[in-house]
């Protein structure tokens, strides 16, 4: 579809509204890989050249997913994954567009979304591609990490780009067999999809009961036991069945989160057997193996060079710890043949400050959780 499109325009999406979830910024990491493998960044466009887009930065002064209301908060992601979702960006050259409030734009954004070198990379970098070269051990341990898909298997609350996972079926599919409760403490449970799905963590809704406005209500909750599920503690949207229609159990129905309101069709019963039964709708929710895309972890790396002879290496580290990671030079030289690169390289890492004189084998740090190194190298023996 990119190959289609790219020819008639000079930017287009590539991916689902981005919000400042981590698990939102961790998925572009393998679109973004694959639109670099097909060559599709910055090909032949319409009067000049096409950039796939990775949606807006959600930086700054923000609203909530869904709310016609705000802006009336702050990004949720810390400062290490601003900075990993700017440098990701810059390399993959997608259109930068700042999705936060601009009048109140605080220093620290404005800082990070006009960083010289960010800008320089997004602007005038040429051979943009994931490097698959590096390695990376979390902690002490002596285990080498290759870059991986690899998933953890703590939980997951569900955000805004995880609602496609959730469906509607027939009571009636055995696929609908999987829930139960996760007690977090004493005034906050979970209900959970089975664990069990390979290589993907178990995805988790907030439950709570609703609050009623008559005795009638209270009686008939008491009876059924109803909830509303919420996609994380302390939003106000609701699991929402909303079907106008039975379906049979080859069907699939897709399910949305909407504000919480006094509706049958948000009421939910878990049951001993496992299922999650909407009563008014008679539908089951449940879980689609097939879409399940839980948030990457692992590490990555991407590469480029500058107008002036200049090498930009990015490490990202999507694991939940520090994590030391290592590139050799050799290996730079590997993924960029035309440059007739030279050892030693030098140069330093844009974040952290620290310089790197004479690296001869290999170029290696310590990655903050979810953060990023953005090396600037000289590798042609000339002062940089």
């Amino acid at each position: 579809m990119a190959r289609k499109v790219s020819g008639l325009v000079n930017m287009y999406r590539i991916t689902g509204d981005d919000w400042d979830t981590w698990g939102d910024l961790a998925s572009h990491f393998g679109v973004s890989s694959k639109l670099s493998a097909a060559n599709m960044i910055g090909a032949e466009g319409l009067l000049g050249k096409s950039w796939p887009d990775l949606d807006m930065l959600p930086l700054g002064w923000l609203t909530d997913p869904g709310s016609n209301e705000g802006p009336h908060r702050k990004s949720k992601l810390n400062l290490d994954e601003q900075r990993t979702q700017m440098t990701l960006w810059a390399m993959a050259k997608s259109p930068i567009m700042f999705g936060g409030d601009v009048r109140a734009l605080d220093y620290a954004t404005y800082l990070l979304i006009t960083h010289p070198t960010l800008l320089e990379i997004n602007s005038f970098s040429s051979n943009n591609k994931e490097f698959p070269y590096v390695t990376g051990r979390m902690g002490s341990a002596s285990k080498i990490e290759r870059p991986t898909r690899k998933l953890g298997r703590h939980p997951m609350e569900v955000g805004p780009s995880h609602t496609h996972f959730l469906g509607l079926s027939s009571c009636k599919d055995p696929k609908v067999y999987g829930w139960s409760v996760k007690a977090l403490d004493q005034d906050v449970d979970q209900i959970c999809w089975k664990e069990k799905l390979e290589g993907h963590r178990p995805l988790c809704l907030y439950k709570r009961k609703p609050l009623l406005a008559s005795d009638g209500q209270i009686l008939y909750q008491q009876r059924i036991q109803e909830l509303h599920l919420f996609a994380s503690d302390g939003t106000e949207f609701c699991l929402d069945a909303s079907s106008k229609r039975k379906l049979t159990s080859k069907e699939f129905k897709r399910t949305s989160f909407s504000v919480c309101r006094q509706d049958a069709n948000q009421m939910w019963e878990l049951n001993a057997n496992g299922t999650l039964i909407n009563n008014h709708s008679g539908l089951c929710a449940m879980v689609n193996s097939d879409e399940f895309d839980a948030v990457p972890s692992g590490i990555r790396s991407w590469i480029a060079t500058g107008k002036r002879g200049e090498i930009y290496l990015a490490f990202f580290n999507l694991n939940p710890k520090k994590t030391v990671m290592s590139a050799k030079i050799a290996d730079i030289a590997k993924a960029l043949p035309r440059e007739n690169l030279t050892r030693p390289c030098i140069g330093w890492d844009v974040w952290s400050g620290k310089r790197i004189g004479s690296a001869i084998y290999s170029i290696t740090i310590e990655v903050e959780t979810h953060g990023c190194a953005l090396f600037v190298l000289n590798c042609h023996n000339r002062e940089g």
